[in-house]
């Protein structure tokens, strides 16, 4: 262990504490000289300040043994990015579930962000829309709450909802279908 002399002033106080970054610039030439020499640990004490360096990390183990330090080793290789493609973005992942079957004269409303699906705007109201139920474009049909704001999602179409496809207060992923509209 090191102690460097104590630096009172005059009057007899402590001198402040260095700043974070004239420390950090002294440590770090610490490490850099350090490093080519074969010193394992290093302590530092002046007033408030204590600094540790050690270099080669060991573990100690139930047996008693001390042993280098487990390193990380990467795969040598990545895994094959998956599709990027228009598929992968509207839900056609397993978080969505089963594929949606859309009939001709069917359109899908899909999540335009990710977050929670609300059916009502509150909790004891009822819903905005329910199966079988004629919808207008601009019309709601229910509200996605994402960092606390109160997302509505509105129908692009006219028509009749065939299927409702989300639960009430389940979260939702961008894409994700939430309802099929019969246009026809």
């Amino acid at each position: 262990m090191v102690r460097l002399p104590d630096n009172r002033g005059e009057d007899g106080k402590e001198p402040e504490a260095p700043s974070l970054a004239a420390l950090s610039q002294e440590v770090k030439e610490l490490v850099r000289l350090i490093s080519t020499t074969d010193i394992s640990e290093l302590h530092l004490e002046s007033g408030s300040v204590r600094i540790t360096i050690k270099r080669g990390a060991t573990v100690a183990q139930a047996g008693g043994g001390v042993y280098p330090a487990p390193v990380y080793t990467p795969p040598a290789t990545l895994p094959e990015p998956q599709s990027a493609g228009l598929l992968n973005m509207i839900g056609n992942r397993p978080a969505h579930g089963e594929d949606i079957a859309v009939n001709e004269g069917e359109e899908l409303v899909v999540a335009p962000m990710v977050g929670t699906y609300y059916a009502a705007p509150a909790p004891t109201e009822p819903p905005y829309v329910s199966e079988g139920e004629l919808v207008e474009p601009g019309q709601t049909l229910g509200i996605i709450e994402a960092m606390k704001m109160m997302n509505p999602i509105e129908s692009d179409f006219a028509g009749r909802i065939t299927k409702i496809l989300v639960q009430n207060a389940q979260p939702v992923e961008y894409g994700q279908p939430l309802m099929v509209i019969a246009t026809s």
